[in-house]
């Protein structure tokens, strides 16, 4: 079966997960879903004060090569079992999730586009722009209320490394995209507008 990578970046708070989810949704048991984020590396070598202080907002950051590996298993029909992330404590979490193979892969981070290798990998690209405002208010809610953090981490993280590493790998890769959404999952027109592609782009396989 020849199967339809589809990469979707953006910076934090984007809507790329909703998007992304939205799409996955759509196509039920044809699609599979993975998330850049549960391929962070883990730390444990280091103590909870030092993990915090890591730049997560670098390329480095990610185990990018087992993201690739894994992409590749799935695109060859092969299952996987990929790490799942702990936010709270900036540690890979001991369980892994179980991947099947689908006619959809749909892959989501904010550094997908970064990584030459990475990019050649999707049959479409799409990239989620939004306002730097409207994505902060998401990140401090997300952060706060889901991932178990203080405002005033969230706050100084965001000034340190995430505003900074958008501006010099988020935004600049997004040259690379095939289609430029405004909003996300919350654009419905882009929305019903990639549905379609794809909905064609399976009917040209079959």
């Amino acid at each position: 079966m020849e199967r339809i990578v589809i990469g979707i970046c953006g910076g934090t708070g984007s809507g790329k997960t909703t998007l992304a989810k939205k799409i996955n949704d759509r196509f039920k048991d044809k699609a599979v879903l993975i998330s850049m984020d549960c391929y962070y590396k883990d730390h444990m070598e280091l103590p909870y004060e030092e993990r915090a202080k890591i730049n997560y907002d670098h390329p480095n950051a990610f185990d990018t090569d087992l993201l690739i590996r894994d992409i590749k298993k799935l695109k060859n029909g092969e299952s996987i079992d990929h790490p799942t992330y702990d936010f709270s404590n900036h540690r890979r979490s001991s369980e892994v999730e179980h991947a099947e193979p689908k006619e959809i892969i749909l892959v989501e981070g904010i550094l997908l586009f970064e990584n030459r290798e990475l990019v050649d990998l999707f049959d479409v690209k799409l990239y989620v722009d939004t306002d730097a405002d409207v994505r902060i208010i998401r990140r401090i809610l997300r952060d706060v209320e889901d991932r178990g953090r203080n405002l005033d981490s969230v706050v100084e993280q965001y000034l340190k490394t995430v505003k900074p590493m958008h501006e010099r790998f988020v935004e600049p890769s997004k040259r690379v995209a095939d289609i430029i959404i405004p909003e996300g999952g919350y654009n419905r027109v882009a929305l019903d507008m990639i549905i379609g592609t794809i909905k064609k782009k399976l009917e040209d396989k079959e």
